[in-house]
């Protein structure tokens, strides 16, 4: 679904979703990076904010540590602003904040900091002020863990979007996953919400991924998206190579996945809007 490059109205804010899960493997910088390019390729401007001190989403989109010299660490700790600390990557309207494994010292830092839970909101908050943003969307992609990090980038976003892998205990960790944003939302951040659970790393011949799939979509309705990013090889192989996989390969099955997904949530997004 081509997105609309003039948006008008309540269409040009810029909208913050969070990439987040609080248990690893699940697929979730894989999805920040490819739904970001997704979104970028069908006309989207985004940004992805990678605030993992694993820097992974930075790697995967084929930027170097030397040229992480302004990193979301500095926007954190307010020694540069977003504008100055965001650079363009190889794909055409998807940008990147970078993360350095400075990011791993940042919540002690932060621990006296004034509004400690809010520097990245704040930091967005002022670079969209500026009234030049040319991004539809920003990703933010978290660390597998509730931290300090997390906390921020739940803090600045509007919605959550949350990869689930189709394994036994993936509703224990959803349920998790939920109480947390259940208390972000009241302590922090009163407007955030769950945009969608997006299921990765299906397997068809395996009967266990349809009866989580099955579970899921019980528990959740219809914040279930449709799209089902499948178990694929070349998903895997393209960060090597510090490429997202629709760029890797986009005829393969996980690349063509995530470009549905990527309409199914501008599909969402403009519901939202018309609602």
């Amino acid at each position: 679904m081509p997105y609309n490059d003039t948006p008008t109205g309540a269409e040009r804010r810029l909208r913050v979703l969070v990439i987040a899960n609080q248990k690893g493997g699940v697929g979730k910088t894989t999805t920040a990076i490819n739904l970001g390019t997704a979104l970028a390729a069908v006309g989207a401007p985004t940004l992805l904010i990678d605030i993992d001190p694993q820097g992974n989403a930075s790697t995967g989109l084929g930027v170097t540590r030397a040229e992480r010299q302004v990193s979301v660490y500095d926007v954190l700790m307010g020694q540069a602003t977003l504008k100055e600390a965001i650079q363009p990557t190889r794909i055409p309207k998807l940008s990147i904040l970078p993360a350095t494994v400075d990011l791993s010292g940042a919540e002690i830092e932060l621990i006296g900091a004034e509004r400690r839970n809010y520097r990245l909101k704040d930091a967005i908050d002022d670079y969209a002020a500026e009234g030049s943003s040319p991004f539809a969307y920003a990703l933010i992609d978290c660390p597998p863990s509730l931290t300090l990090l997390t906390v921020n980038a739940m803090a600045a976003a509007d919605a959550v979007v949350v990869p689930l892998q189709c394994e036994f205990f993936a509703l224990e960790g959803l349920t998790q996953l939920l109480n947390t944003i259940t208390l972000v939302r009241e302590g922090l951040n009163p407007t955030l919400e769950v945009q969608g659970v997006v299921l990765t790393m299906y397997d068809k011949r395996n009967k266990l991924s349809d009866q989580v799939a099955s579970d899921v979509r019980a528990h959740l309705g219809d914040k279930v998206y449709n799209t089902v990013i499948p178990r694929n090889v070349r998903i895997s192989e393209a960060p090597s190579h510090g490429l997202p996989a629709l760029v890797y390969d986009l005829k393969c099955p996980g690349s063509q996945a995530y470009i549905k997904l990527a309409g199914e949530l501008i599909q969402r997004e403009r519901a939202r809007v018309a609602a």
